[in-house]
């Protein structure tokens, strides 16, 4: 008899305290995608240079309403 045993682990975002350099928001959306810190980071301050109003209010409210777990 054999048995197979299925393990769901929940992620969830949160901020990455131990990685931040502001708020952790961006080492938080590296940790939940499994992408490296750096490209999340170029890629928030691109966004930053091309969108500054849209990025600056997301990263506001995301910083707010994000857990520190």
């Amino acid at each position: 008899m054999q048995y197979e045993r299925s393990y769901s682990v929940k992620k969830t975002l949160s901020k990455d305290v131990h990685h931040k350099k502001l708020s952790g928001v961006c080492a938080g959306l590296a940790k939940y995608y499994q992408l490296p810190r750096l490209v999340v980071r170029v890629a928030a301050i691109v966004a930053l240079i091309t969108f500054p109003v849209a990025t600056g209010v997301a990263y506001l409210v995301s910083a707010l309403l994000m857990s520190d777990r």
